[in-house]
């Protein structure tokens, strides 16, 4: 932990507007603020953060933290790329904060299924993770959980039927979908209220086929622990395991050389492109466009053809490593990328003139699905589709690690909310990744990929701009091992964005709405 200075000080006053003794203020190796206070200290501030339009950006249980708690509760709370981490004792009944802070909702419940806490004034104590063949008092991220198989509840479940909300009236129906899907895809549930066609109400549930990603990550060396982290959710494997070693390297106070930071963003930014050809591909699909999305999806083919050649990995998986890289990339294929992108940026804007000038698809585009820029507060929307609603955050600008502080992208924010403006977003997006790399290729300098430290206890709190939006990772080294690894991506807080994007909106347009906000059920469902 770095030492508290009074420009320290300073800023924690100018945060929170309370005068905070320094003995109580930690500052994390990522530039993180951790503050550990008492339960009214808690409400206090809690209060002034939201009056001061902060976000609630993450929320979750670790043990052993604070040395006169059992368990803590840490909440993240973040603005114009300032974190301040509220730590506070878990071991008897919190107060919630979803009243305040929505997004404490499904932190909220997250954390009551995992670790057993209970936090007064909830509005929502339904179960999130664990189904209803769960057994009852199983929260297996507690330090005395041991993994066993697990004996479900006995009968057949109906006593225990999931309380969706109720939705009364003349005319009303009520429409479920999945969570078994006609596609190739992960299973979700989605209620439907709706009179006639039009969506007036829209309920979610995910986390079908929870993987105990956090849990399988204890014990294990940092090294070995990537592997998990990529595991999250395929298509942000470079993301995610970015995230987790940087972690790993202000714990350890690893310098990673410039050469692996150079290729590390070549390697963020061709995932990027791959994930919004993807969604690009999927929306034009879903609107019965083919010339379209054939083209989008031949381009998104060919990038992940190049991904292989770089890294061996059509999901540039393997490469990213705490101290760097596994291994460098010689300059010749390098040059080859800088051949293929050239080119792929013409074909690109070809493809895009022929959707855009398309009127049967801008149509369908515009006014659908709408997202307000009010929401993005509350629900800690990020990313692209955040910026489609006029949001400006990106933490490649707000908190630019790596390349990206002599390097920051453009933000193209929009302020319709739509599906055509989330479809634009994603355009421009690509068209900066194309650019950025295609800027930094020439100057990569020489020099080793990787440098190798031993690993030393510590925790920090590390945020990276994936494709879909803010990625979070806390990682916690004890004893030479993994002992917390709590890991949060965009999805997690964008699915609540699609309850309300839905709304006025009929059912058919459904799938492209969803498309357009680029969801992930794995990312989600750890």
């Amino acid at each position: 932990m770095a030492p508290i200075t009074s420009d320290h000080e300073h800023q924690l006053r100018g945060i929170t507007g309370a005068v905070v003794p320094p003995d109580r203020l930690v500052c994390g190796p990522a530039g993180e603020f951790y503050l550990v206070v008492s339960r009214e200290e808690f409400e206090k501030l809690a209060g002034i953060l939201a009056v001061r339009e902060y976000a609630l950006i993450s929320m979750f249980c670790a043990e052993d933290l604070v040395p006169t708690h059992t368990t803590s509760l840490l909440y993240v709370f973040e603005k114009r790329g300032g974190v301040l981490v509220l730590v506070t004792d878990a071991d008897t009944p919190v107060p919630s904060l979803a009243l305040r802070f929505p997004s404490a909702s499904w932190f909220e419940r997250e954390c009551r299924d995992g670790f057993g806490n209970v936090f007064t004034g909830a509005p929502d104590t339904r179960r999130l993770l664990f189904h209803e063949a769960y057994p009852d008092g199983f929260h297996p991220l507690k330090k005395s959980f041991r993994n066993a198989p697990i004996v479900p509840k006995p009968g057949d479940g109906s006593g225990d039927e999931y309380p969706f909300r109720t939705v009364l009236g003349e005319g009303v129906y009520q429409v479920p979908v999945g969570p078994v899907h006609a596609g190739i895809i992960e299973p979700g549930h989605f209620r439907f209220s709706v009179i006639g066609e039009t969506i007036f109400n829209l309920e979610i549930r995910m986390f079908y086929k929870h993987r105990g990603i956090e849990k399988l990550a204890e014990g294990k060396d940092p090294k070995d622990c990537v592997r998990v982290a990529e595991a999250v959710s395929g298509d942000e494997s470079v993301a995610n395991a970015a995230v987790f070693c940087m972690g790993v390297e202000r714990i350890t106070g690893i310098a990673v050389p410039d050469r692996a930071w150079y290729i590390r963003t070549i390697l963020m930014e061709m995932e990027r492109i791959c994930s919004h050809l993807g969604d690009q591909a999927g929306m034009l699909t879903d609107v019965a466009f083919p010339l379209g999305a054939s083209q989008f999806s031949v381009l998104r083919e060919e990038v992940f053809r190049q991904n292989a050649s770089l890294s061996g990995s059509r999901f540039l998986r393997g490469m990213i490593v705490p101290g760097g890289l596994a291994r460098d990339i010689s300059p010749e294929t390098l040059a080859s990328l800088e051949t293929f992108l050239t080119e792929f940026r013409k074909r690109y804007r070809i493809g895009l003139r022929i959707v855009l000038s398309t009127a049967s698809v801008v149509d369908r585009f515009t006014g659908t699905g709408v997202l307000k820029q009010s929401l993005l507060l509350p629900l800690n929307i990020t990313g692209p589709v955040a910026r489609a609603s006029g949001s400006r955050a990106d933490v490649r600008t707000d908190r630019p690690y790596g390349v990206y502080a002599g390097h920051a992208p453009s933000v193209h924010p929009l302020s319709d909310g739509d599906v055509l403006s989330r479809f634009t977003v994603r355009a421009a997006e690509i068209m900066d990744s194309i650019d950025l790399i295609l800027r930094i290729i020439h100057t990569v300098p020489a020099g080793e990929v990787r440098t190798e430290k031993p690993v030393r206890d510590g925790y920090a709190l590390t945020l990276v701009e994936a494709p879909r939006g803010q990625n979070l990772a806390f990682v916690r080294i004890r004893n030479g091992v993994v002992d917390r690894y709590k890991v949060r991506t965009a999805s997690f807080c964008n699915w609540q964005a699609i309850e309300h994007a839905v709304l006025g909106n009929i059912i058919a347009d459904f799938p492209l709405i969803n498309k357009s906000l680029n969801l992930s059920y794995a990312g989600t469902d750890l």
